[in-house]
């Protein structure tokens, strides 16, 4: 949701700074100063005394009042009315801002006054204003007005006048004004406004309400906004921002879109202090009947429809040191949610869920209740929902026991899980709810007294009750109880470490080869098939011992200071049980029932290499050592120079066709992703590309361009966007493509137009 952002406030500070402007004026020294003018002086080429109270000031004529210099060709100075009159080439000077008038009348005790036929320059850069948004120029603010009253303390009046921050002989942009009444750090009211663009009118307001209060957040209607796309068609975005305190704000959004409908939304923020906060965004999509064309001339129809959105997010702490969280992405038609997405993770996303939950720590023991809910759909129904209402989570820090090189720690766990199968099937419904006790003590005993050579035993000892279970031979869940014991004992070893350093003239290099070595083994668990798999505390196999080997080679640089520039990792699994391989978590690939059974894990393979500070590239595989072939990789790499900052991603998990579990073609996937940010140093101009490209499917999932271009005091910025739904998806969107464009004008001192639906880099209220 757009903000009264620094743009905004950036408006707010040209008026405050102009106003100040013309805060005070003086006349010049003779035989007797105002009151107002503590320190006066004046100069001028003659001067004539009519009487005591009254005289003339002719020809280079300077003024000073206070910190004020006034220059004129005459000036006339009545000290009994405390007034000052300057006409001819007047020259208002104050701080780093200057007004020249034809003449001016100003009172030195009231501080009123009018400047007639008025212009002037303000310098707002030391108002916090940003220098990029001026093309790196000094920021100036210029103004002009038939006629600029000061009414009161902090009351102006400007008539037939206006303002901009283009100083050129030919601005290219000018805010126009019939009458602007303002009210210094509260308002400014307009009437029959004008923006001009090179000379050109842009919209016209006949009236126009602007807080410019010093808190930088008042209530008001922010600037409208425009876009386009295939899907929606033309479309206007009017925000409305509530200023409520100085601790919470709501913003109010009503869209319309040419060709689908409209949409109300809204956005409500607090802030209560630290770690007190929250956020919650709702949006109201209606939606009429569409037809499109598409590119082979068929027309798709799609029907119209209702459906809401919320999400957001809260921490809020309570007495006791108690805290709340919560957080809802929660929407009533997959279809629209996702047909208003910007990015391809937003616009695959199938899923809703909402939590909350309550935590504190009483001396080293933690408590945690939860509720949360999530539902995955296939298609535009809910295939699954799964959550827990509640769960109770209790754990003592981990504690040494006297002086022995013990320690224990206890957690303990209840809860109520929510499992169902096509909730929203009469037929096919399957509830695999149930309750589940856990309680888990462990202790440890680590052996840290050699650097090349370190030990870390851990003993733990695990009782689970369950409410449910499965009939013995069956997967028929029956209301029989069903309980588990184990012990599990690991032992993790890293060393023994070599090291060896190798040196030449102004560098050294470091090889570190660091070994390790885990041993764990589980008891037997006897009742393993009885027991509802639901999550990985289901899931432990008995009677198992699992041997984790590997080496870590890292290589390390110095020249000013230390830095790591490669590491390589390599580790496996031996398993006694070969079952136990589809159960592994610990690997990407590994947890699979479809995996045939093997006593070993897949062979995974990580890298980093970092050949400079502003290159960073990391590697990860896992290879199949049965079937000599990858199952997965991943990689992911960042370059940063002085004016690109370049990242890419590349992932793929491979078609084998003699391993169960990855020989269905449909599941294979190949991904390329890169983003590549170039900005000119002052922001003067620069760009972004982006890409999402199937290398399976040989097509581009979504392609973005952006670029923009800032002058001294305005800038433009456009936006192209070509995004692919595939087959799935192009059935609920209506169209397979959705091409979005967008262009920003932004003013120096106004702000800039753009679409609050994702354009710019922008994902407001979705």
């Amino acid at each position: 949701m757009t903000r009264p952002s620094y743009q905004r406030s950036m408006f707010r500070t040209i008026l405050l700074v102009i106003l100040i402007a013309l805060g005070s004026a003086g006349t010049a020294r003779a035989q007797m100063a105002p009151s107002g003018c503590a320190l006066w002086k004046a100069d001028s080429a003659e001067q004539v005394g009519r009487n005591s109270n009254h005289y003339i000031l002719l020809r280079n004529v300077q003024v000073d009042c206070n910190d004020i210099q006034l220059f004129a060709d005459e000036a006339e100075v009545f000290p009994d009315a405390d007034r000052v009159r300057a006409s001819g080439n007047v020259v208002f000077v104050s701080g780093n801002s200057r007004i020249s008038a034809d003449r001016m009348e100003f009172n030195t005790r009231t501080k009123t006054g009018t400047f007639h036929v008025a212009s002037g320059i303000a310098n707002i850069e030391n108002r916090g204003i940003e220098r990029s948004l001026f093309g790196t120029q000094e920021p100036d603010a210029y103004f002009w007005g038939n006629s600029i009253e000061k009414l009161g303390p902090k009351t102006y009046r400007i008539t037939r006048g206006g303002f901009t921050t283009c100083v050129q002989p030919t601005p290219r942009w000018e805010m126009v004004s019939g009458s602007a009444t303002i009210t210094l750090e509260k308002r400014a009211v307009m009437s029959n406004t004008l923006l001009m663009v090179k000379g050109v009118p842009v919209f016209y307001l006949p009236v126009m309400y602007y807080p410019i209060n010093k808190e930088d957040r008042a209530t008001g209607f922010l600037i409208p906004t425009y876009g386009s796309s295939t899907i929606r068609g033309q479309t206007i975005t009017v925000p409305f921002f509530w200023a409520i305190n100085r601790s919470q704000d709501a913003t109010l959004e009503y869209d319309y879109f040419s060709k689908t409908g409209q949409s109300y939304g809204g956005e409500y923020r607090y802030i209560q202090g630290p770690g007190s906060q929250g956020t919650v965004r709702t949006q109201y999509i209606s939606e009429h009947d569409t037809t499109y064309v598409t590119s082979g001339g068929t027309e798709n129809f799609v029907a119209g429809s209702s459906s809401y959105s919320i999400n957001g997010n809260m921490s809020q702490r309570l007495p006791h040191g108690l805290r709340a969280t919560a957080n809802a992405n929660y929407f009533t038609d997959i279809a629209a949610q996702q047909r208003y997405q910007q990015t391809v993770a937003l616009a695959t996303a199938s899923t809703r869920s909402f939590n909350g939950g309550i935590s504190g720590q009483f001396g080293k023991v933690s408590l945690t209740g939860t509720v949360d809910r999530t539902e995955s759909f296939n298609g535009a129904t809910v295939a699954n929902r799964y959550g827990a209402q509640p769960r109770v989570i209790g754990s003592r820090a981990e504690t040494r026991i006297g002086q022995l090189p013990l320690y224990y720690a206890l957690q303990g766990e209840f809860v109520t899980l929510e499992r169902v199968d096509n909730p929203e099937s009469t037929t096919a419904r399957q509830d695999r709810s149930l309750t589940r006790l856990d309680f888990l003590p462990t202790l440890r005993f680590p052996y840290t007294r050699w650097q090349f050579l370190t030990f870390n035993t851990v003993l733990s000892w695990r009782e689970t009750y369950w409410t449910e279970s499965l009939a013995p031979g069956t997967l028929t869940q029956v209301s029989e109880p069903i309980g588990r014991q184990y012990f599990d004992v690991s032992t993790r070893i890293t060393g023994p470490v070599f090291t060896r350093i190798f040196s030449s003239p102004g560098r050294k290099m470091k090889h570190v080869i660091e070994p390790t070595l885990a041993l764990q083994r589980t008891s037997a668990v006897d009742n393993f098939n009885q027991i509802v798999q639901l999550d990985s505390t289901d899931i432990v196999s008995g009677n198992v011992t699992r041997v984790t080997y590997g080496v870590n080679n890292r290589f390390y640089t110095k020249r000013e200071s230390a830095r790591e520039v490669l590491n390589v990792s390599v580790s496996q699994t031996y398993y006694t049980d070969p079952a136990t391989a589809q159960r592994d978590a610990q690997y990407q690939s590994g947890y699979d029932p479809n995996l045939p059974p093997s006593s070993y894990s897949p062979v995974r393979i990580q890298a980093r290499v970092s050949p400079s500070q502003a290159l960073d590239v990391t590697t990860s595989t896992e290879y199949d050592a049965q079937a000599h072939a990858i199952r997965t990789i991943a990689s992911n790499g960042t370059l940063n120079r002085r004016w690109a900052v370049a990242s890419a991603g590349w992932s793929q998990r491979r078609f084998i066709a003699n391993v169960s579990g990855f020989n269905i073609p449909e599941q294979a996937s190949n991904y390329l992703n890169a983003s590549t940010n170039i900005r000119k140093p002052g922001n003067g101009f620069g760009g972004t590309y982006n890409f999402n490209y199937d290398l399976k499917n040989k097509n581009f999932l979504q392609q973005r361009y952006m670029m923009y271009y800032n002058s001294q005091c305005c800038g433009v910025g456009v936006e192209y966007q070509a995004f692919s739904y595939g087959t799935a998806l192009a059935t609920q969107t209506g169209i397979p493509r959705d091409h979005r464009f967008n262009i920003s004008f932004t003013l120096a001192g106004i702000g800039s137009f753009s679409n609050l639906f994702g354009a710019f880099g922008g994902q407001q209220l979705r």
